[in-house]
């Protein structure tokens, strides 16, 4: 029952005696005897007071900090991310960022990960008995119950999963997620989606990936691969996406193609400060530089954006007609465009979103940071750590 009462506390924050009883199903003195039990165990202690319904307002109770950590390590296409927070969203250590890239070899990328993991739980110089494993989001088709990724660290034996491959190698347990599910769960615990039901979040880095947050939950769909959203046609025989098909949404709207596209264009002639911000250096040339260079007022960078915006404007129609969402929440490294990529995406939903719908549906850019998911990534992790306690008590 304390497992149970430790998950309410994470998952919904303080909350009261009464509040406990009336969730958990439990008595009002059990609830008071084991509250007191972790109170003076250091695990939970009064923060506040709840709102009275008729005489004395009740004590509110919360996790202390400090008592579960959990590393976090966010796997991007070209680097990787890592940082160890606490069951209340503490970041312990700074953020530690490598340029370690994703490949589909896992040996080679186990080789250049491990070393830096060590490093940072030495840093923290935290109880080890407090730390309770490790959770990942990447790109790719994964499917967090068999704890695998279709994609990318593959295994061509066949024999292990990604999950327990990297159990073997960081000897502690592991939980492995898609990044925009990371990304979605952060925003319905920390960010804009707190309180509401039925949630888009639009991840727009190098690809484009869709969190679905329907009455109150990140959907994961039957085998965890809900929310391709940049693999759906797009372009009547357009370019070959990675994924091997023709006209993706990626191929006009993503990071990657951003960079491209505006590399081209510099190659070609194109008359932008994009060469003199890149010192020449046209592989230098990416989503930030752009960003950073519309900013400054460069045509060029701010037709790019305008375009791209467009383009996921009109996909970004055809879910709002899918979901009929009260809110649509832009992030990652594109949505910093603000602006630039929403006025465009705006006048698009406008001509291709039925109005009754998109009236209903507000859209936003996160608020929440540049590694939000990594909150998202906590949040999986210690959550799969309490169902772990409370089923293993059950069966003992």
């Amino acid at each position: 029952m304390k497992y149970r009462i430790l998950q309410h506390l994470y998952t919904v924050g303080p909350s009261s005696v009464a509040a406990l009883c009336e969730t958990l199903g439990i008595s009002t003195p059990t609830a008071v005897k084991l509250l007191s039990e972790m109170s003076r165990e250091r695990i939970v202690e009064k923060k506040g007071q709840g709102e009275s319904i008729g005489g004395r307002r009740p004590d509110l109770f919360r996790l202390r900090k400090h008592v579960l950590f959990i590393i976090c390590i966010d796997i991007e296409l070209f680097r990787t991310s890592m940082v160890i927070v606490d069951n209340n969203n503490n970041f312990i250590t700074p953020i530690k960022s490598l340029p370690i890239p994703l490949s589909r070899n896992r040996n080679a990328f186990f080789e250049a990960l491990l070393g830096h993991v060590e490093e940072l739980i030495h840093s923290a110089n935290i109880d080890s008995a407090r730390l309770i494993g490790c959770s990942i989001g990447m790109p790719g088709l994964i499917d967090t119950q068999s704890g695998e990724n279709f994609s990318y660290l593959l295994d061509e034996s066949g024999r292990i999963s990604l999950r327990d491959a990297f159990e073997n190698q960081l000897r502690m347990p592991v939980v492995i997620q898609n990044d925009v599910k990371g990304s979605a769960l952060a925003e319905l615990r920390n960010g804009h989606a707190k309180g509401k039901k039925n949630v888009l979040v639009i991840l727009m880095d190098w690809g484009i990936g869709l969190g679905i947050i329907m009455d109150g939950k990140v959907q994961q769909g039957s085998s965890g691969f809900s929310g391709e959203m940049g693999h759906m046609p797009f372009a009547e025989n357009g370019e070959l996406c990675y994924c091997g098909k023709h006209g993706c949404l990626e191929t006009v709207a993503s990071g990657m193609t951003l960079s491209k596209i505006a590399r081209q264009g510099i190659l070609s002639g194109q008359n932008s400060i994009l060469n003199d911000l890149s010192n020449q250096e046209v592989y230098r040339i990416e989503t930030e530089l752009i960003i950073r260079a519309a900013n400054n007022g460069d045509q060029y960078s701010i037709q790019l954006l305008s375009n791209i915006g467009t383009n996921l404007g009109k996909g970004i129609s055809v879910l709002i007609q899918l979901f009929n969402p009260e809110l649509v929440i832009l992030s990652g490294k594109i949505a910093a465009a603000r602006q630039y990529i929403t006025l465009p995406m705006q006048q698009a939903i406008n001509t291709y979103c039925m109005t009754q719908i998109r009236e209903k549906a507000q859209i936003v850019s996160s608020e929440l940071g540049e590694h939000s998911r990594l909150l998202g990534y906590a949040a999986e992790g210690i959550s799969q750590f309490f169902d772990t306690m409370i089923a293993q008590a059950k069966a003992a």
